[in-house]
């Protein structure tokens, strides 16, 4: 009953929402359910082929196609300067208004284990992964945050600078379940998720200081069944495969529509499993609640899991050594 009366917290209809790393994937996924649900919507990758078939299927499933506008911008997320522009093209072609909604989707990975990782790599997918979100956090967040203009010296009014707008606006950022809980492959990548989180954490208690029109959401898929996937497992460990044999993985739209649901709920960190959703217990720290009762709840109940769950992990690594050996034996991947 509590599901039937409850109160859509991320209402997309009407809204525009800009989505990176939206050409495939699930990007691509989140982009068509919210076209489904009435949103404009505005793609950001840089592959242009891709970005136009992405773009068409995006359109054909809009709710209403005579009323529901949607565009592709080609950028590099990882570019310093690259968010700037984008915000900046989503901008004007939104008549002037900057998008409602912005979801950061764009990111890679490359599992290796430490000692093999290309020199570089980390320094990159810190680029793509983190530095990309940063950037479009501050080029967005200046706009979204700027104090209104000031009523004229002869007002009557003395009330405080408020933000413009006086619209709810959500900015949503990726991250994965590594950022709760890692395991050995991940050296290069795990860092950069949970850099994410980490700003998100401060950010939503940054906002504060400007009212209460901005909320923050981070999202934490686990493995998907994406093109993305098919490039990792080229270079994945071994011994990461078999410590993610408990993962379950879930196709784009699953991802998508899980997502979807968990910032319709208004939730704040948001998993899209059950697997995701313990490691997410063991590692709230300070980080706002879902539902502070039920979360707390779960931390307790699963903090006495792991205690089981840990140790199996770590002898499953050693295990893995004792049968094959020292790394520096092991056939190299591309």
């Amino acid at each position: 009953m509590g599901g039937l009366f409850s109160k859509n917290h991320f209402d997309v209809k009407g809204k525009t929402v800009l989505i990176t790393g939206a050409s495939e994937g699930m990007g691509k996924s989140v982009a068509i359910q919210l076209a489904q649900k009435g949103a404009d919507i505005i793609i950001v990758a840089r592959n242009i082929p891709k970005l136009e078939a992405a773009l068409a299927e995006i359109q054909s499933a809009a709710a209403d196609q005579t009323t529901q506008r949607f565009k592709y911008i080609s950028a590099d997320m990882a570019a310093e300067e690259g968010t700037v522009h984008v915000v900046a093209e989503a901008t004007a072609w939104n008549n002037g208004t900057t998008p409602d909604i912005v979801w950061c989707i764009a990111g890679s990975s490359y599992p290796s284990l430490f000692l093999d990782t290309p020199p570089g790599k980390a320094r990159q997918l810190m680029d793509v992964n983190y530095w990309s979100c940063w950037d479009m956090s501050q080029a967005i967040m200046r706009e979204w945050l700027a104090p209104s203009p000031e009523p004229p010296s002869n007002s009557s009014e003395s009330q405080p600078p408020s933000t413009k707008g006086g619209v709810r606006r959500h900015l949503i950022f990726t991250s994965s379940v590594a950022a709760f809980y890692s395991v050995a492959g991940y050296a290069s990548y795990s860092p950069s998720k949970a850099a994410i989180k980490s700003l998100s954490d401060t950010l939503a208690q940054e906002v504060l200081l400007y009212g209460e029109e901005v909320k923050i959401h981070t999202i934490f898929p686990g493995t998907i069944a994406s093109p993305g996937n098919v490039t990792e497992n080229l270079t994945k460990p071994d011994i990461t495969h078999i410590l993610e044999e408990s993962d379950p993985v879930l196709t784009p739209d699953e991802v998508a529509l899980k997502a979807i649901q968990g910032l319709e709920k208004g939730e704040y960190l948001v998993t899209v499993g059950l697997l995701g959703s313990a490691m997410r217990a063991c590692a709230w720290g300070g980080s706002r609640r879902n539902g502070r009762v039920l979360d707390t709840l779960f931390t307790w109940i699963i903090s006495i899991v792991w205690l089981f769950i840990g140790p199996q992990l770590d002898g499953q690594v050693t295990a893995f050594r004792r049968k094959h050996g020292h790394p520096s034996t092991y056939a190299k991947k591309v």
